[in-house]
């Protein structure tokens, strides 16, 4: 399964991504979100991987090109810092409005999986996009201590996966956040692996912290999530 980079429209101008489709030709849709490298070949075997399974699967190329490498981590924070909010937030919702008027899509509104900058921005772009997304994965990132967003306007049923020795966003904070969000009524769960280290689902082990087993268990239950859809 191979996909292709496209072209959509946002708030009157152009962004790109990555879109992979199954063989079938068709199903639910689901927008990818990348680590802070950037949209490299790692999330868009995501996409592949999901098209394998039965979804149309699209990645937005939110740094518009630029992308680090695994031993670049400083410009990777760079980037990362630097991507402005607005933009990204601006590309996610013309990626979710492509996606969801695309032939191939089939559902009323979309998943998504993000992971690392992704996984936080994922809780972002549910909570501002309302019932347009059904369910978010967060895989290891969250908007933690972000009192800017509207928890209000998040109707997703929400199953995130952290690691329980993680630098970037620890494991009390991040259950702290599913406390908060669920004394507001929202169907959120935050499952944290004990023994694993942020970046737990990337087989290319930027990190060092690639775990294949619990892999498994947290992209099982992904693929459970999307099916709800």
């Amino acid at each position: 399964m191979s996909g292709q980079m496209v072209e959509f429209a946002v708030n009157g101008t152009t962004a790109g991504g990555y879109l992979s489709i199954p063989e079938s030709g068709s199903g639910a849709g689901v927008l990818v979100l990348q680590e802070w490298w950037g949209l490299v070949p790692q999330i868009k075997r995501v996409c592949d991987r999901l098209a394998e399974a039965g979804f149309a699967a699209l990645a937005p190329d939110l740094y518009h090109g630029e992308m680090a490498e695994h031993t670049e981590m400083d410009k990777a924070g760079e980037l990362m810092t630097n991507l402005p909010p607005d933009r990204a937030a601006k590309d996610m919702s013309g990626a979710i409005s492509y996606l969801l008027g695309h032939r191939a899509c089939t559902s009323d509104s979309v998943g998504v999986v993000g992971f690392c900058m992704g996984g936080m921005l994922t809780l972002r772009i549910a909570a501002l996009e309302g019932d347009r997304v059904g369910v978010a994965a967060p895989f290891y990132g969250a908007p933690l201590g972000d009192d800017s967003l509207e928890w209000s306007r998040l109707t997703a049923k929400v199953e995130g996966h952290f690691a329980g020795d993680d630098g970037f966003f620890g494991p009390e904070p991040v259950k702290a956040l599913e406390a908060q969000l669920q004394a507001l009524g929202k169907d959120v769960t935050f499952h944290v692996y004990p023994g694993t280290g942020h970046g737990f689902t990337n087989e290319e082990n930027p990190l060092g912290n690639w775990n294949a087993e619990v892999t498994e268990t947290a992209w099982n239950r992904t693929l459970a999530l999307l099916a709800t859809l």
